[in-house]
């Protein structure tokens, strides 16, 4: 089987799928990880691997930047390729000075003003829930690798871009107690709970809206190491 977006056959794909917006980045974590690595997908060039961890299977794929791109690749591997848990990893924008670059976020909640999830699904929440069971897990990896990580509710935003008359993010983090800004997990939160599988977002920070300091795309494609290895850590879980 295959989908137009993705040539994998349905066995091809293990049932814990680690995505990163960057397809880039997919093929870093494939060959720094993984072994017995085979590629599965090129469509678009949204690179897919499937490999195994420390024995055991994973695969990793992109998603791409905005949630129309990762709700098509995750509802496909959802519901046609039988994955069971996708976690997303990304990066992301610090809303708060305690939040610095290159810190780990551990998302329990994502708000949007998105229309996503009413459109798709008829959900009428600004926030929707990962899998609290998926994230104790991330938790006990997280401790046992001593990795630290914030934990909280983070923006999943439709827009990168913003003009003068939009309302200041400040307004936002105050009313939801926001972490940091990024633009897919309301996304896969959403076909997570319609389709009754499990999602996750681990987050690094690449740069501070509040501070300014940013990292470099090269940067974001190698160096974002412990919120990866958190995730891996799931699959020997």
């Amino acid at each position: 089987m295959s989908t137009p977006h993705n040539s994998a056959q349905k066995n091809d794909i293990a049932k814990l799928v680690l995505m990163p917006g960057d397809p880039l980045r997919a093929k870093m974590i494939a060959e720094t990880y993984l072994e017995n690595v085979v590629q599965f997908n090129s469509v678009r060039n949204m690179f897919g691997f499937t490999g195994t961890y420390k024995g055991h299977p994973v695969s990793v794929m992109g998603s791409g930047m905005g949630m129309p791109s990762i709700g098509i690749y995750s509802y496909e591997l959802f519901d046609q390729y039988g994955v069971e848990t996708i976690v997303r990893i990304g990066s992301c924008g610090s809303y708060r000075e305690d939040c610095k670059i290159y810190d780990v976020i551990l998302a329990d909640s994502a708000y949007s003003e998105s229309t996503y999830a009413n459109t798709a699904f008829g959900y009428t929440e600004n926030i929707q829930k990962p899998s609290p069971e998926v994230n104790e897990e991330l938790i006990k990896v997280a401790k046992d690798l001593n990795i630290p990580m914030h934990v909280g509710c983070i923006h999943s935003s439709d827009v990168f871009y913003h003009g003068a008359g939009s309302v200041p993010y400040q307004e936002k983090v105050a009313k939801y107690d926001l972490l940091a800004a990024e633009m897919e997990s309301f996304a896969l939160f959403a076909n997570a709970r319609y389709l009754g599988k499990k999602a996750a977002c681990l987050l690094t920070v690449s740069d501070s809206i509040v501070t300014h300091e940013a990292t470099t795309a090269e940067e974001r494609q190698n160096a974002f190491t412990k919120m990866m290895e958190i995730a891996l850590g799931l699959a020997v879980k």
